[in-house]
């Protein structure tokens, strides 16, 4: 019995032994949380997510820079130039138009040498009334002349209205830098296009003026040689008695 007891208990210690080293090991699984490692990564990603933000705001601002500079490069859609050289022609055709004595410097002093020149003895007295008779026309023309030029450039009044305000409109709907210079200028040439047509009627007002002058200092100077030869003895002229009241 004791034997067979020994062997009993000898097989269930080797059994008992087996299944321990046939087993296999239990391991207890733990998280570990690093807050240290966490901040740390949670700032990274904040800054990478700042130069992100950086660089779509440095894209933004450079594509807006280039739609300002196509603006800035933009051409005024609005031309006046036509119109005002097309007004100053007209004035110049008036001042072309000149009767007699034109805005020239050879016909003006061929003009006093001959027609304006100081009357003298030889001189017969068809070409003193000849002479009379031009100065006389070349006033009359020189006064219609002035008021043609006056019309013509009262007549460009209601253009100029018309351009400055197309110009104003232009210059305040401007999208760059170009269009405003260029409304800017136009409206230079605008004014410089009045001040021509202020310039021509001045002219021809002075024009008439002088003429209506240089015409009554040479009607003066006819006069004093026809005075003269109606009181120089032999010239036809012969005192009579003149009997007013019987």
């Amino acid at each position: 019995m004791t034997r067979i007891r020994l062997r009993q208990l000898a097989a269930s210690g080797a059994l008992a032994l087996s299944l321990a080293v046939a087993a296999p090991p239990a391991f207890a699984q733990w998280i570990v949380f690093d807050p240290n490692n966490f901040s740390q990564n949670v700032l990274t990603a904040a800054r990478e997510l700042q130069q992100i933000t950086n660089q779509i705001t440095s894209l933004q601002n450079e594509a807006q820079m280039l739609i300002n500079q196509a603006r800035n490069l933009a051409s005024l859609p609005y031309s006046s130039l036509q119109q005002l050289q097309s007004s100053i022609q007209r004035t110049q055709q008036l001042l072309a138009q000149a009767q007699n004595i034109a805005y020239n410097v050879q016909q003006i002093d061929h003009a006093f040498q001959t027609t304006y020149g100081g009357a003298n003895a030889s001189q017969s007295n068809q070409a003193l009334i000849a002479n009379a008779q031009q100065r006389w026309q070349n006033s009359v023309g020189g006064f219609q002349d002035a008021l043609r030029v006056q019309a013509g450039v009262v007549g460009n009044l209601d253009t100029n209205r018309t351009q400055m305000s197309a110009l104003v409109t232009s210059s305040q709907s401007a999208t760059g830098a170009l269009q405003a210079t260029q409304a800017g200028n136009q409206m230079l040439a605008l004014q410089a296009q009045q001040l021509a047509d202020l310039t021509a009627a001045v002219a021809a007002q002075g024009r008439a003026q002088t003429l209506q002058s240089a015409q009554q200092a040479a009607a003066q100077d006819q006069a004093k040689e026809q005075l003269r030869r109606f009181l120089t003895p032999g010239s036809g002229y012969q005192p009579t008695t003149i009997t007013m009241f019987h």
